[in-house]
C-alpha cells in the first residue's frame, strides 16, 4: 500500500515552477516527474495573463498536471477554479500545492477524464478556461467538441495550449479563434463565442 500523501517524500516531485503574479506571486508549485506532465512555462503563462487580463469569475483547468495555469488565475482574482486530472501523481502534487498555497477553499478538484466532465450537466459557468492537453494527441480537439455552451460566461476566453504542429482548427461550434501567439515549439490559442445573430 503506497504511504499516505502527506508522508511521501518530495522526491517524488520534479519540477519546480513558480506563480508568476498577484497574491501568490513568486509562491512555488511542485509538478510531479517525468513526462506526463508539461507546467505551462512562466514565460508562457505571463504572455497568457497578460492578453487575458484582470481576473473576475470563475477558471477550469482542463488537463490540470499540478494547477499552475487555475492558480495563477486564483493568485490574478479568480473567485474560484475548477481543475480536471486524472493522472495520479499530478492530482498528488495538485493537492500539494492547493494546500501549501492556502487556496483549497477556493478549488475543487475533479479527479478523471476531461470529454467525461465535460458532459456532465451543470458544471457551472467559467469566465476563463484552460486547455492544457499533452502534446500530440486529439485531446485539445475533443476537449472543444465537449465544451458546453451554457458552460461559458458571456464574454468567457477558452485558452489552448498546443505544439505548433498540431494546431485546433480556427472554429469549434460556437467557438472561434480569436488569437493565436507562438512561443518556440508552444502556441496558444485564444477562442470566443461567436455572438449571436441580431433579432430582425
Amino acid at each position: 500500500m503506497p504511504a499516505p500523501f502527506a508522508a511521501r517524500s518530495p522526491a517524488c516531485y520534479g519540477l519546480r515552477v513558480r506563480i508568476v503574479a498577484g497574491s501568490l506571486g513568486g509562491r512555488v508549485l511542485r509538478a510531479p516527474h517525468g513526462a506526463a506532465t508539461r507546467p505551462t512555462s512562466e514565460k508562457v503563462r505571463e504572455a497568457i495573463f497578460s492578453i487575458l487580463g484582470p481576473a473576475d469569475g470563475a477558471a477550469l483547468d482542463l488537463f490540470a498536471g499540478s494547477g499552475a495555469l487555475g492558480l495563477e488565475a486564483v493568485s490574478r482574482g479568480a473567485s474560484r477554479a475548477v481543475f480536471v486530472e486524472k493522472g495520479r501523481p499530478a492530482l498528488d502534487a495538485l493537492r500539494r500545492n492547493l494546500r501549501d498555497l492556502g487556496v483549497a477553499d477556493r478549488a475543487e478538484i475533479v479527479a478523471g477524464d476531461v470529454v467525461a466532465y465535460l458532459g456532465r450537466p451543470g458544471i457551472g459557468r467559467f469566465r476563463w478556461v484552460f486547455i492544457d492537453p499533452p502534446y500530440r494527441t486529439d485531446l485539445a480537439v475533443r476537449a472543444l467538441a465537449a465544451l458546453p455552451a451554457a458552460a461559458l460566461d458571456e464574454d468567457a476566453v477558452v485558452v489552448v495550449e498546443h505544439d505548433r504542429r498540431n494546431s485546433p482548427a480556427d472554429q469549434h461550434g460556437s467557438l472561434l479563434r480569436t488569437d493565436l501567439r507562438r512561443y518556440g515549439d508552444t502556441c496558444i490559442s485564444l477562442y470566443r463565442a461567436r455572438p449571436l445573430p441580431e433579432p430582425p
